[in-house]
């Protein structure tokens, strides 16, 4: 092919390309109009090689290469801001995400948490009812755990410090197979998730009622109040994130019920995405704060009511001075 066909050919797609790149120098650059730089840098690279390869011109050959040199910078620059966009999703969109979809966060927090303390007030007031969710010998292996005078509370036997680490990864790993449980299961629409917040509220409440009618209160209540504010809070949301699908599903309005499921998803995946991160924080302080003796009960009580209050206070205050896109 002769130079001034190739030329005349691609020349409208190097002034755009060429745009984009100014536009991206300049941090003027719009998410929308940039969408296809990867492909549109490739394309430069390719016509840089054909130009090479035919012995066109050395003005043309440095034209291309130019951009491609520009375009190199701009791909890899942009995409090391990968660190700065969950920056920005963790102390901003996602607190914003979860105000946004209140609705659906309401409702599973009602379904949620109105079980847990209806089971935990029947238990405390009806002993026999434990029975009916919990089999005995895991209602004694229940006991044992918070029994006040074990050396680590909340643990299937008798465990040293040195395998925290080791119940790090069985908290993460049980937790958030309980949460994506919880929220991929709304698919059925809606079904499942509804189903998994009333399982886990009623099985939780059943447990604390009666560990605090035995007596259990003091190591129970300790244990749990610190990392609770983190996975029980995510736990919610990732019903909420299921309800979610199962709407989009049950009342697509006036989209095809693909469409509608697809717009969905898009933030209910967000919405898991911080769960995960509640949940790799609440195993944290499992394994290594709330299980540990050393701390009395009282401090425990603190700790647990300042995250309460970090959990809330993120969730309802973070990130509304900012309005810009995430």
């Amino acid at each position: 092919m002769k130079q001034s066909l190739f030329e005349n050919r691609h020349q409208n797609e190097w002034d755009s390309f060429a745009q984009q790149l100014d536009a991206l120098e300049k941090g003027k650059a719009q998410a929308e109009a940039c969408k296809d730089f990867a492909a549109d840098y490739r394309q430069i690279c390719q016509h840089l090689a054909l130009a090479q390869a035919r012995g066109y011109s050395s003005h043309l050959i440095d034209q291309l290469q130019q951009m491609a040199m520009r375009g190199h910078q701009q791909f890899y620059r942009h995409r090391s801001h990968i660190g700065a966009q969950l920056v920005r999703f963790v102390f901003g969109g996602f607190p914003r995400l979860v105000r946004s979809e209140w609705r659906f966060v309401c409702s599973a927090s009602l379904l949620f948490f109105g079980s847990l303390a209806l089971m935990g007030l029947l238990t405390y007031l009806f002993p026999e009812l434990i029975y009916g969710l919990v089999s005995p010998d895991q209602v004694s292996e229940m006991e044992r755990m918070y029994d006040p005078d074990a050396r680590r509370i909340g643990r299937f036997g008798e465990r040293g410090s040195g395998d925290d680490w080791m119940m790090f990864g069985f908290y993460i790993m049980n937790n958030i197979g309980i949460a994506f449980q919880t929220f991929a299961s709304g698919l059925l629409l809606g079904l499942g998730s509804l189903f998994f917040l009333l399982f886990n509220g009623l099985m939780i409440g059943a447990v604390a009622g009666h560990l605090t009618r035995i007596g259990y209160s003091e190591t129970f209540w300790s244990f749990v109040v610190g990392h609770g504010a983190f996975e029980l809070t995510a736990i919610a949301l990732a019903g909420a994130a299921g309800l979610k699908l199962g709407w989009a599903l049950l009342a697509p309005g006036r989209l095809r019920r693909g469409e509608a499921l697809r717009q969905a998803a898009s933030k209910a995946v967000q919405l898991v995405a911080g769960v995960i991160l509640f949940l790799l924080i609440a195993a944290f302080i499992e394994a290594f704060w709330s299980s540990t003796t050393v701390a009395t009960p009282q401090v425990k009580y603190i700790v647990g009511a300042c995250l309460w209050a970090l959990v809330l206070g993120y969730l309802t205050l973070a990130g509304r001075r900012s309005h810009a896109p995430d």
